[in-house]
């Protein structure tokens, strides 16, 4: 008899995730009957509870907000990838007990980007300093060989992209939100921003224009995904994003070598369409 395995996504409200759509898809493809993935809803407040009360059951978990900078002291270890955007999204427990975290994060992008052919780039646009246009930056690390225009609304956030650029070794410029449209006529346009936020640059997209990365996934297509592919420049989902740092999720959990990215981005688009 197979032994039981768990694992789950955790964070804050937690209710939309596609998360347990994707792994469950990839456990039944690839027969492991005796694996469950849940969701639970917890913040930094309940998370070192919850990590304390597990068993040797749990093979491991996926942090979404606003837990990913938050699990890092409970940790036993970090990859080098998630340490340089302080930001641990997967977490694998050992056989021998101990906690592994690492950002999948990071090479999901480069990964769903390459998927659609963008393998380097001589310069890039980021929408947005939040998080993600963190992990956006640190994906550009390996990809973009120019500068890299970040569009901001404070000074702040335009620092802390500077920090961010300087600790990644990527050369950033900051540029203010109310130029936005400029960041259209890059090769490689990554936004991060919110829903809506980027409504009002439909307008601007150019008549050729180069590659587009909105790492939103609901509503989809946004607006300027839309108009991008109306005028006939590539699009990169935050589904893509989604499915492919998942697959290196489950391949990390199960210690299988080769997730089945297909299946898992069908039942995400399946799980997008009923809702």
């Amino acid at each position: 008899m197979s032994t039981i395995r768990r694992a789950a996504v955790l964070g804050s409200p937690i209710a939309h995730s596609l998360s347990p759509v994707l792994h469950r898809a990839a456990y039944t493809e690839l027969g492991l009957a005796h694996w469950s993935y849940d969701r639970f809803d917890v913040d930094e407040v309940g998370l070192p509870g919850f990590i304390e009360g597990l068993d040797a059951s749990w093979a491991g978990l996926s942090l979404t907000m606003p837990l990913k900078r938050a699990i890092i002291p409970l940790l036993d270890s970090v990859s080098g990838t998630a340490s340089s955007v302080e930001a641990v999204n997967t977490v694998v427990f050992t056989e021998d007990g101990r906690r592994v975290g690492d950002n999948t994060d990071i090479p999901g992008m480069i990964a769903a980007l390459r998927e659609r052919g963008v393998e380097k780039t001589d310069s890039a646009a980021v929408l947005g300093a939040g998080a993600t246009a963190s992990s956006a930056l640190a994906a550009l690390s390996e990809i973009c060989t120019g500068p890299v225009t970040a569009y901001v609304r404070s000074r702040e956030r335009g620092d802390e992209m500077r920090g961010w650029g300087e600790r990644l070794g990527v050369d950033v410029r900051i540029a203010d939100w109310a130029d936005a449209e400029q960041a259209l006529r890059a090769p490689l346009v990554i936004a991060t921003t919110p829903a809506g936020t980027t409504d009002a640059l439909t307008g601007a997209v150019p008549t050729a224009p180069g590659t587009l990365f909105d790492v939103l996934y609901e509503p989809w297509p946004t607006g300027l995904a839309a108009a991008w592919s109306a005028r006939g420049g590539s699009v990169v989902g935050g589904l893509d994003l989604l499915v492919h740092q998942a697959v290196l999720q489950v391949e990390q959990m199960t210690g299988r070598s080769s997730a089945p990215l297909a299946a898992m981005r069908q039942a995400g688009e399946a799980a997008l369409a009923a809702r």
